[in-house]
């Protein structure tokens, strides 16, 4: 049989892999962690106000995780969206919300087109997606081999754009996508480990650019080769979340300092912090995050405003 995609150095005809630097936990590895974890405890819940998305020439409004509605401009993206309560496989178990979506789904505007990073729960969820689906979306871009969840959740074929790493298109008003690498894995409850292939995204509408991370470990090859290939981007949002402890995580979360160092390697304006806050997945307490962010910052002598946590249901208009 003839393998769906081309060989290259990211995929060998059955998985995909990271060119540069790639860690397959074990399900030993997982146990160890388990054993010996110390999470600090979250809050049951976190207020949360819902607004109303911004719009603007880049506008950008945190649903939270890594749910961001985006304005290009009057062109309105969709990053990795989760309304659900649950990040799991299951409805009844698995990391719970903490606060609510900081938008409201009956509130969504008109979107244009969905950004979906890979296929891990907390960023793709199926009754999401079904929801999206049922009301119209019709654009959803992602990379390699998702397209059988998206059609699952019920989008159609000709609403699905599968995107090898460096490959673009092109939503109206002008708007490019370029699906761009990561260094992460992908995986869930059935199928093959590493089957669909992982990324970020960079997009440019006019003169005006937003980068999207996706989940990725720091990788400063990587990050340098996106700024060269793809240029500076005037907003990025990097994960700052879920990535203790560091002999498990760091092959594929970065933590916040290494998110600044992302930051600085990839030239952006300026950066917003994503994939925390929302859904407990790893030890570090919820604000940590936010805490050893503003200490990096410190350390590399940036201000705050260039790099900043977003709390579910509010945004920036970069």
């Amino acid at each position: 049989m003839n393998p769906p995609f081309p060989p290259s150095d990211h995929f060998d005809g059955r998985v995909f892999r990271n060119p540069r630097q790639h860690v397959n936990r074990s399900w030993g590895d997982v146990l160890r962690w388990k054993l010996q974890a110390k999470p600090t405890p979250w809050p049951e819940t976190v207020p949360v106000t819902p607004a109303d998305p911004l719009r603007g020439p880049l506008a950008v409004t945190a649903v939270g995780h890594a749910s961001f509605v985006v304005d290009l401009g009057g062109t309105v993206l969709l990053t990795d969206p989760v309304w659900s309560d649950r990040v799991s496989p299951v409805s009844w178990y698995g990391p719970k919300r903490v606060q609510a979506p900081g938008v409201s789904f009956a509130r969504l505007p008109r979107i244009d087109a969905i950004l979906l990073s890979h296929d891990h729960y907390d960023h793709c969820d199926l009754p999401t997606l079904a929801r999206l689906a049922a009301g119209g979306v019709s654009r959803v871009i992602t990379p390699l081999a998702n397209g059988d969840l998206l059609r699952e959740a019920g989008f159609p074929r000709e609403a699905i754009v599968e995107l090898d790493w460096w490959q673009s298109t092109t939503l109206p008003g002008a708007v490019e996508v370029t699906v761009t690498p990561a260094q992460h894995w992908s995986n869930r409850a059935t199928g093959v480990r590493n089957g669909r292939l992982w990324g970020g995204f960079m997009v440019r509408s006019g003169a005006r650019s937003f980068f999207f991370a996706g989940d990725t470990a720091a990788n400063d090859a990587l990050f340098s080769e996106i700024r060269s290939r793809a240029g500076e981007p005037d907003l990025a949002a990097i994960p700052i979340g879920a990535y203790e402890p560091r002999w498990f995580m760091a092959g594929q979360h970065c933590n916040p300092a290494e998110a600044v160092t992302v930051h600085r390697v990839l030239g952006a304006r300026r950066s917003i912090g994503m994939h925390w806050g929302t859904f407990q997945l790893t030890d570090e307490g919820r604000d940590e995050p936010v805490h050893a962010l503003a200490r990096a910052l410190s350390d590399h002598g940036l201000e705050p405003r260039v790099f900043s946590a977003l709390e579910a249901g509010t945004g920036l208009i970069a």
